[in-house]
């Protein structure tokens, strides 16, 4: 597993001790997953040049090289309090180095609301035992550690769980960012009736099935990469169709013509990957997140 990105290899994003008790496990945290899109970029219109955004002084009125940018902290206009990086480095606080479990909850009391970024933990040889015995006593308790750790200038608290045999991290939101919309949950002036809910309930469990994550794909993409490669080729692509979306009246009447529907419906086949993807290498023992 590299340290450097090649490639869809996941790279090192934080070194350091996950301890709980007297127990230390050296440990290195892994991106587990980024979002993968198109990226336009911006050109010139009249010769297609892509547009660069030199670093300018106005004072200076010249382009400033990298080693010549420094960190500043704007404490009243156009006024600024120079930091250098060692000095970022030393007020570093102990979790950049050593994440500690602070405490274990029930991992189905944790609402996923929570979860923001997630990474996968991976031991460094010395630690592979204190980390399975860690994995394997949170698998049987259905717990969840919560820990801090400091990375990317940022202090996070994290949950800990155990996922396929290893430790997956989640940064965690905290309760004052998640957000709360008033209307939400509220159910006092609905009815539904009994009758409707059994219609609904054949309805789900007729489109029920096991959950395969590579089932899914994003259609919007996989749109854009055939306009790109039609306009390559010199050709045009069919418009996407518009929804048709009729007004539900008579909430039973819906639920009845869509089971029957679903029941004439001919079975989807599993999704495969495309011919690019067959062709592609493939991914590193750990998938790369934020």
């Amino acid at each position: 597993m590299g340290r450097e990105r090649n490639g869809d290899v996941a790279t090192t994003v934080w070194t350091g001790y996950l301890t709980f008790g007297l127990i230390s496990i050296p440990i290195r945290l892994f991106s587990a997953a980024r979002g993968e899109t198109i990226h336009f970029n911006q050109l010139h219109a009249e010769c297609n040049t892509r547009i660069k955004q030199p670093q300018y002084c106005p004072t200076c009125q010249r382009q400033v090289p990298r080693s010549e940018i420094v960190k500043g902290y704007e404490y009243e206009k156009d006024r600024y309090v120079l930091v250098e990086e060692e000095e970022i480095k030393k007020i570093a606080p102990p979790s950049a180095r050593t994440m500690e479990i602070q405490e274990f909850v029930d991992l189905k009391d944790v609402d996923p609301l929570y979860y923001e970024t997630s990474y996968f933990a991976v031991p460094e040889d010395p630690g592979r035992k204190a980390y399975q015995l860690l994995v394997k006593t949170m698998e049987e308790s259905g717990r969840a550690a919560i820990a801090k750790v400091a990375m990317h200038q940022h202090e996070y608290t994290v949950i800990i769980r155990a996922r396929a045999h290893g430790l997956t991290l989640h940064t965690m939101y905290y309760a004052n960012e998640v957000r709360e919309v008033p209307e939400y949950g509220q159910t006092t002036d609905v009815v539904v009736k009994p009758e409707e809910i059994k219609l609904a309930k054949q309805l789900v469990d007729s489109l029920t099935g096991e959950f395969d994550p590579k089932r899914y794909r994003d259609e919007y993409q996989d749109r854009l990469k055939e306009l790109v490669n039609a306009k390559l080729a010199g050709q045009q692509i069919a418009e996407a169709p518009e929804p048709q979306l009729a007004p539900v009246i008579d909430m039973m009447e819906a639920l009845k013509k869509s089971l029957a529907a679903r029941e004439s419906a001919p079975k989807k086949p599993p999704v495969r990957a495309t011919a690019e993807e067959e062709a592609a290498p493939k991914r590193g023992s750990r998938k790369a997140a934020k």
